[in-house]
């Protein structure tokens, strides 16, 4: 495994950091914070900082890496909340968003959606009442199933990373890599073609996001979600090195190709292979799990939740290397957030 450990000298290095930065924002959302964040990023400690860009150029095995040993106050961020909707300002965890925020501007840039949390860059995962049977992040008693995130977008991110504050149950991540050499080499040829369809899924759906007021940018997003569930368009599930091919896949969300079954036998016999090799991670509060959303797919286990206040709480970003492939999509060069 990739892990990368904070010495105490560290930690005390990234304590004052964060002490400064928080002392001019009271918000990981403030334009001016995201604007500057790759600047702040560099004053992380240069041990962390050679290991994430080892990360990002020379894309290790088995895909993701976890960052640990940052403390977490459990008595200090408070309640696990019951909604993403129920943020206040100043938040109690500022500081681990502001170190989230960092160490992924160490990666790359911030991008949210409109049609996901309102149009945050960092989101809530933790288990929502009324959510528990859905395919979504913030459900709990279905498994979520295994998925490069956001797979039927263009723009998908690059890294997703997630950073625990609180897991008392043990939750597990699901993660799974591919040997492509256990594929036939047509199954390898057709799956290097735009054959297969991704719906979106259902965190961009309306039910699971705020509604947006008449005239609001979301409000066309939204449409644009549903003409990407009713037709998707064509793509490629392998792309990039045909040796070590990159991944977009969303099997939950793929309905089966009855009109072409040689390429549903070439996706069957992929996601043979990653449910054959499939693992899984459990992180605990402090811990950063970082994926490379182009080689790893990741779900999570089913679990119960507590409603107690105790209950699983992550906080997550997306992160892109080029900002401006989304340029088209996003209302401003400043602006972080795809409309459509």
């Amino acid at each position: 495994m990739n892990r990368f450990t904070f010495s105490s000298s560290e930690i005390g290095e990234v304590q004052t950091l964060l002490q400064d930065v928080t002392r001019r924002f009271e918000s990981s959302e403030d334009p001016e914070f995201l604007h500057e964040a790759v600047v702040y990023a560099q004053e992380l400690p240069r041990r962390l900082r050679l290991f994430l860009n080892d990360f990002r150029l020379l894309e290790p095995e088995p895909g993701f890496c976890v960052i640990s040993g940052f403390p977490i106050d459990d008595d200090k961020i408070g309640d696990t909340p019951r909604h993403w909707k129920d943020r206040v300002r100043p938040s109690p965890v500022l500081a681990e968003e502001v170190l989230l925020v960092l160490v992924g501007s160490v990666l790359g840039e911030l991008i949210g959606w409109a049609t996901q949390q309102a149009g945050y860059t960092v989101h809530d995962i933790f288990p929502i009442p009324g959510h528990e049977k859905e395919q979504i992040g913030t459900g709990c008693e279905e498994l979520l199933t295994w998925h490069t995130e956001d797979a039927f977008h263009p723009c998908r991110s690059d890294y997703l990373a997630l950073l625990c504050l609180r897991n008392l149950d043990g939750v597990e991540t699901t993660w799974g890599t591919f040997d492509v050499a256990r594929l036939s080499p047509r199954h390898r040829e057709i799956l290097f073609e735009p054959r297969f369809a991704i719906r979106p899924d259902e965190s961009h759906q309306q039910k699971n996001s705020a509604l947006p007021p008449a005239g609001d940018p979301a409000s066309a997003s939204y449409s644009q979600i549903l003409q990407m569930t009713a037709a998707p368009p064509k793509v490629a599930v392998f792309y990039g090195g045909e040796d070590r091919p990159y991944i977009r896949l969303d099997p939950y969300f793929m309905d089966p190709l009855t009109d072409d079954p040689e390429a549903q036998a070439a996706l069957d016999a992929l996601i043979a292979v990653i449910d054959s090799q499939l693992d899984a991670i459990v992180t605990g509060p402090g811990d950063i799990f970082i994926v490379d959303n182009y080689r790893l797919v990741h779900g999570r286990k089913p679990f119960k939740a507590r409603r107690d206040g105790r209950d699983r709480w992550l906080k997550r970003i997306n992160i892109s290397r080029d900002l401006r492939k989304s340029r088209a999509l996003r209302a401003s060069v400043n602006s972080r957030v795809i409309l459509r």
